[in-house]
């Protein structure tokens, strides 16, 4: 039975072929230790026997029965052997791979539940703040699966993941104008851990002004996502791109005099942005910083290394995404639903009706701007009516 030699043994300066070139051959030649002499040799014993004693070249074996005072190499562990040796590097990478692939999965799944599974609670939720004829609100969970059934029975599964392409096109224009800014500009990306205030504002500054690009395809976003599907033609994906050029331009697409022109949007627009984006970023730090604390502390207390396995790794990015973006969403919907109804005001934009389930109605509101929609839902709504569509948010 032969012996299993890893790849990469240090003892002897074993290297593949190293022993032969030393004069070892597959076997260790007869030789006698019985005196002292011979104790001066070289000796050791196969590298594939746990807890053998390997030397490197330029030492020497003890003499027998005298005690070291210094261990210049300390024995490998059968543990060592395991995953240190040839077999150990390729586990290693193996064991990489399978890491990536699966931060890859992971990050893959997130992006499809929160774009894909969660759309038909985005659409209902944005047809519900734009809608001032509502008498239902839709606070809780409850009477908004109701509706979202509603709305299947009637028009199709297609009216609860409409305008869905445009939305990765506007996530798509967002990330490549920022992108595209950040190179032409001294702008910075992101924020490094040495950060002052200089840098801080320059990255909000890019924040904003990546905003301002992407706000024109969000508004066509946006009518795409609340447009009933009765009276909806069957647009192409790029239709957004179209829709966001021609309201830049003011041409090919229908508007009423109510229409707010864009420079009157870039406030609110921004301001929304900007604090989502500020709300989020804090609080995805703030869980992070507390998650992985918690992991190393419970790594400690079993009195082992930390070293983040698999769910370690990715299960508190997650988690801390998910709450940033939960607590930014909640907190900043009064000023989502007026930024909304200021995006789709003129636009001569059909929802449906929202309290039955069956019918259209049409969007005929005339806010002077950002102040007055906040007066009117106030006077007219109340308090609440900022928060019309909340149960899909708890849904999602």
């Amino acid at each position: 039975m032969h012996p299993r030699r890893p790849d990469g043994f240090d003892g002897l300066g074993y290297r593949g072929g190293a022993r032969d070139e030393q004069g070892f051959g597959g076997a260790f030649p007869a030789r006698s230790f019985s005196t002292g002499s011979d104790l001066g040799h070289w000796v050791t014993t196969p590298p594939d026997i746990p807890g053998s004693r390997n030397l490197h070249w330029g030492e020497k074996s003890p003499p027998y029965g005298v005690p070291t005072t210094s261990t210049p190499y300390e024995a490998p562990t059968e543990e060592a052997f395991s995953s240190g040796g040839g077999g150990g590097g390729v586990q290693g990478q193996s064991s990489e791979q399978l890491n990536r692939f699966a931060g890859f999965g992971i990050g893959l799944a997130s992006l499809f539940t929160e774009n894909v599974l969660a759309h038909p609670c985005i659409v209902l939720r944005r047809q519900c703040q734009v809608n001032y004829h509502a008498q239902h609100y839709h606070l809780t969970p409850f009477t908004v699966i109701n509706i979202m059934y509603s709305f299947n029975k009637t028009q199709g599964p297609r009216a609860l993941w409409k305008g869905m392409g445009s939305t990765f096109i506007v996530q798509g224009v967002t990330l490549g104008a920022e992108g595209i800014i950040s190179e032409f500009t001294p702008l910075p990306r992101e924020v490094l851990h040495k950060w002052n205030p200089k840098q801080i504002g320059e990255h909000l500054l890019l924040k904003s002004l990546t905003y301002v690009v992407a706000m024109p395809f969000y508004s066509a976003s946006l009518i795409e996502t609340v447009q009933s599907e009765i009276i909806r033609d069957n647009t192409g994906i790029l239709e957004c791109v179209k829709e966001g050029i021609g309201r830049v331009i003011g041409m090919g697409v229908p508007h009423s005099k109510r229409l707010l022109p864009l420079l009157s949007l870039i406030f609110p627009t921004v301001l929304h942005g900007v604090l989502h984006y500020i709300i989020s970023s804090v609080i995805q730090k703030f869980v992070l910083l507390i998650l992985k604390r918690k992991t190393y502390n419970s790594h400690l207390a079993e009195s082992t290394s930390p070293v983040q396995s698999m769910l370690d790794a990715y299960f508190p990015e997650l988690i801390a995404n998910f709450a940033a973006s939960l607590c930014s969403d909640v907190i900043l919907y009064p000023l989502e639903t007026v930024l909304h109804r200021l995006h789709i005001q003129g636009t001569r934009t059909i929802i449906d009706n929202t309290d039955l389930g069956y019918e259209v109605l049409p969007i005929n509101t005339q806010y002077e701007g950002m102040r007055d929609c906040i007066n009117t839902i106030r006077q007219e709504e109340g308090v609440f009516g900022f928060y019309k569509g909340f149960g899909a948010v708890i849904i999602w």
